[in-house]
């Protein structure tokens, strides 16, 4: 039951001055749903995350993607 980061902080942008931060964790397959949730809301409501995608593979592993937004400040003097 262990818990890995694998790609923190790959960055994608979308529009002008709006790039994305993501984050994949994956839970053995020894974490209930319950757990999971649990965790997953923790960092959302600390981290500012919210979930991109979740894949649920053959072994019973969870492969969460997490994104939040980063908002560059521009100067305009």
């Amino acid at each position: 039951m262990t818990v890995s980061m694998i790609r923190p902080g790959m960055m994608r942008g979308l529009g002008r001055g709006v790039e994305w931060e993501f984050d994949q964790v994956t839970f053995d397959r020894g974490f209930s749903r319950n757990q999971v949730t649990r965790l997953l809301v923790e960092r959302a409501e600390h981290g500012g995350w919210e979930l991109d995608r979740l894949q649920i593979g053959a072994d019973g592993k969870r492969r969460v993607v997490l994104r939040r937004k980063i908002i560059r400040a521009v100067r305009t003097a």
